[in-house]
């Protein structure tokens, strides 16, 4: 799962950044509000961590233009104005959860996970897609009732297309999850990844479709 962080405590969003990736997330981060719709518009994210107090454009107004633009990202504000005035505020503005500072970082991702969830319409913990499936807590694969054995980068792969099945990933968007730490990684080195993982799919009903000129799409009959 992919999250964007707009924080500008840099000696947080520092821990932050390497505490989540370690929990299984890839987190970009910015300490501007204004590069946040940037980033959105680079990139696509599972939930936004949103501070309240951000230079350029304060968290109030990165909500408000999100919102104003029909973005449904799954927004949690965490700040360290803990009142009820503010959580109710930024609640009605559109925020989907609010986690004051400080705070732990179980929490943290839990609610994370929760949001992710209901976004997809779904609050059960497991994602999915017909046999195949994947327990965030223990960051397992299943495939029927036999756990996959994989590579890191083939579990960065698969998970990257198991959050968005039934949905078309680029190459690039791929990469970006799988490479995330790396630079000039040609974008074959996917191809091999996706290769790898059908010969780890085998017979299966799941299969990773090529569709042209959009990616890579992970089906199954039924996926959910």
């Amino acid at each position: 799962m992919r999250i964007l962080l707009a924080e500008d405590e840099s000696e947080l969003a520092n821990w932050l950044v390497r505490a989540l990736q370690q929990g299984g997330f890839q987190v970009d981060w910015v300490n501007d509000g204004r590069m946040v719709r940037v980033s959105l518009k680079a990139t696509r994210y599972d939930a936004l961590v949103l501070d309240l107090g951000l230079p350029g454009l304060d968290g109030h107004d990165v909500l408000a233009d999100l919102r104003e633009a029909d973005h449904r990202l799954p927004v949690l504000i965490l700040t360290a104005r803990d009142s009820l005035m503010e959580r109710v505020s930024t609640l009605r503005e559109g925020a989907d959860d609010f986690l004051a500072k400080p705070f732990e970082l179980a929490e943290l991702e839990a609610r994370l996970l929760a949001l992710i969830r209901r976004a997809r319409g779904t609050e059960h913990p497991r994602l999915a897609c017909g046999p195949l499936s994947y327990d965030p807590n223990n960051k397992q694969f299943t495939l029927g009732y036999e756990a996959l054995s994989l590579t890191p980068r083939e579990h960065a792969a698969l998970l990257a297309l198991i959050q968005h099945s039934g949905e078309p990933l680029s190459k690039q968007e791929i990469l970006d999850r799988v490479f995330s730490d790396e630079q000039d990684v040609h974008p074959e080195a996917i191809e091999v990844l996706v290769h790898r993982l059908r010969k780890r799919l085998g017979q299966s009903p799941v299969r990773i479709s090529t569709l042209r000129g959009l990616g890579y799409v992970l089906e199954s009959s039924p996926c959910g």
